[in-house]
């Protein structure tokens, strides 16, 4: 108790060291004060489990985010044709996370109607010119139909349920729709190798398809899938295979997943059998070109043997193609030389 009293007669007699014990205090109270004040501001410790606002309407999500002191924002919006216009899709924060109330939702919904796009004209244009204005536009490929003309890969027109659409026409579809396209192929160039798309989302996989002539065939996603997230769904299987020849127009079939195991193991499956198949592309290349010098050599040595015959036959000495016979001059006589009768 002396040393306390004696400390506190120290301060009460220094007016430095009492202001500043003084600020002390006064800093230590505000400090303690804010922070009362912050965790009630902040409803420190207070949360509630965000609702499933999935697949009711956006109006009958706002009422319910209410009850919970959320706020609901529509952030997008998009256009699947089998749930009704102004659903929630999607929601962030997903459902049963713990957030402090007033937290704001952001909402995706689906549209009431999709937006239409005008159709770009595109006969003229190379393959892959045709498909990245289509792309542009938010339009796709729906068919390639192929047809004998002296250009490979040019398209001859362009159909929108079965209308031949012409430079003056201005057409609007729904974006997403599929335009048809009739593409010329030449006698000599009509096969395609089959590009890998593993590992690919279905739109870059059909679009890669698209541009080397390739239709896409049936397309199928594992059966845990939601419709709303197979945008994020990537190819693992395709078939025929990467490195196969096609004729221009075949289809390839191509199934999706969200497994990220499944798709490395179907890709390196698929490296290895395209290897193989390239080994054995060069192997058959080889042996024709062995086979067609074989060919060549036994042709060559029965056309000489018929043309010596022939020549023969004529009374005339065979001379080979390539070959040149040097005819012999016999020496003249000089004046120093005799002949027999002289």
């Amino acid at each position: 108790m002396n040393f306390i009293k004696k400390i506190y007669e120290t301060i009460r007699k220094s007016p430095i060291l009492r202001t500043l014990v003084l600020i002390v205090i006064a800093i230590t109270l505000m400090l303690i004060v804010a922070h009362y004040l912050m965790q009630l501001g902040t409803r420190h410790g207070a949360r509630c489990a965000v609702p499933d606002f999935t697949g009711i309407s956006i109006g009958d999500a706002k009422h319910a985010a209410k009850k919970h002191d959320l706020e609901i924002i529509v952030s997008d919006s998009l256009y699947v044709p089998i749930y009704d216009g102004g659903i929630v899709l999607e929601q962030n924060p997903k459902a049963d996370v713990a957030v402090k109330p007033g937290r704001k939702v952001y909402v995706t919904i689906n549209s009431f109607a999709q937006k239409s796009v005008k159709i770009p004209y595109v006969t003229g244009y190379s393959l892959r010119q045709a498909k990245n204005n289509l792309e542009i536009a938010g339009l796709e490929i729906a068919e390639l139909i192929y047809q004998s003309d002296m250009a490979t890969n040019n398209v001859l027109e362009e159909r929108f349920r079965d209308r031949v659409i012409t430079r003056n026409d201005n057409i609007e579809a729904e974006a997403g729709s599929g335009i048809t396209l009739v593409v010329g192929v030449a006698a000599e160039s009509g096969a395609v190798s089959v590009p890998k798309v593993i590992g690919f989302p279905l739109k870059e996989a059909k679009s890669r398809l698209w541009e080397v002539g390739l239709n896409v065939g049936r397309v199928i996603f594992d059966e845990d899938i939601e419709v709303l997230d197979r945008k994020n769904a990537r190819v693992y299987l395709q078939s025929p295979q990467q490195n196969k020849v096609l004729s221009l127009g075949q289809r390839v079939d191509l199934h999706l997943t969200l497994d990220a195991d499944k798709i490395e193991k179907q890709s390196t499956a698929s490296d290895r059998a395209a290897r193989r198949l390239e080994a054995e592309r060069e192997l058959r290349e080889a042996q024709i070109t062995d086979s067609l010098m074989v060919i060549e050599a036994a042709y060559k040595a029965e056309r000489r043997a018929a043309d010596s015959l022939a020549a023969v036959a004529r009374g005339e000495q065979y001379i080979p193609d390539g070959e040149v016979i040097v005819p012999t001059e016999e020496p003249a006589a000089t004046d120093n030389e005799t002949t027999f009768f002289e």
